[in-house]
């Protein structure tokens, strides 16, 4: 039985393991899917040595980025971004070969478009994160220029409190890259300027839990679009699943 999983640590919660363990299910595929939360990165070549029918991992918090020079290959995507949260393994000749991905630029675009219109053509990213990376790069890939806002300032990034009218008129779509306002803290929200904003923006939330953060209300109030991380978190595992099987 092929066997694909999850490493993290800690792993409170698996939305990629109920996601897989229903497909494999639904769709009769003859596979197993395994939470493998270890306390240190070095711990994976323990994981490779004892699951010989491991095809493929999701990475996530804190060791997209630690993973990367346990990788053979990584993809020009992950490359760009500076983090990795798929893995693909094969083993030619019995020795395991890791090649990394990075299925968040694709779920986080493919959520995106849909709701994209002619006037946005500047975004702000608030959160500095290891998903804000993808989103620059996803954003820029659609011709989209960017900006990040953090509690610092820093180079091609700004304050919350420089956040004035003319800052929010010219960016119109708003993506909130921190966990600001996730379960259980509903109430919280990004420190942004919510009475400037307009039916033209567009604010996008990776938080999905709760699946209308204070952030979205706040911008729906105002008459602009909103929406959560929902989506993008099923396109990216599918997108996991064809990188695994696929021949990228």
């Amino acid at each position: 039985m092929n066997k694909y999983g999850l490493l993290g640590y800690p792993l409170k919660h698996s939305f990629s393991r109920q996601f897989f363990t229903e497909k494999f299910q639904n769709e009769g595929i003859d596979a197993q899917y395994v939470n493998f939360e270890i306390p240190d990165i070095s711990l994976l070549t323990d994981i490779l040595d004892r699951e010989p029918e491991l095809k493929g991992l999701n990475v996530t918090i804190p060791y997209k980025e630690q993973v990367i020079p346990f990788l053979h290959e990584i993809s020009p995507e992950a490359k760009e971004i500076g983090a990795v949260n798929v893995i693909r393994i094969t083993r030619p000749k019995g020795i395991p070969h890791l090649k990394g991905f990075n299925s968040d630029i694709i779920g986080f675009q493919e959520s995106l478009k849909p709701l994209l219109q002619p006037h946005h053509r500047k975004a702000l990213i608030l959160g500095t994160g290891g998903a804000s990376k993808a989103v620059k790069v996803g954003l820029e890939q659609l011709g989209i220029e960017t900006c990040y806002v953090s509690r610092s300032a820093g180079a091609n990034r700004i304050t919350y409190a420089q956040l004035d009218e003319s800052i929010i008129q010219e960016h119109l779509i708003i993506v909130n890259c921190s966990p600001c306002g996730m379960f259980p803290h509903n109430e919280e929200c990004p420190n942004i300027p919510y009475q400037l904003l307009t039916p033209q923006h567009l604010l996008y939330d990776l938080v999905y839990n709760p699946l209308e953060t204070e952030f979205m209300k706040r911008g729906r109030q105002q008459g602009a679009t909103v929406k959560n991380g929902l989506e993008m978190l099923h396109l990216q595992a599918i997108a996991g699943w064809n990188f695994w099987n696929g021949n990228e």
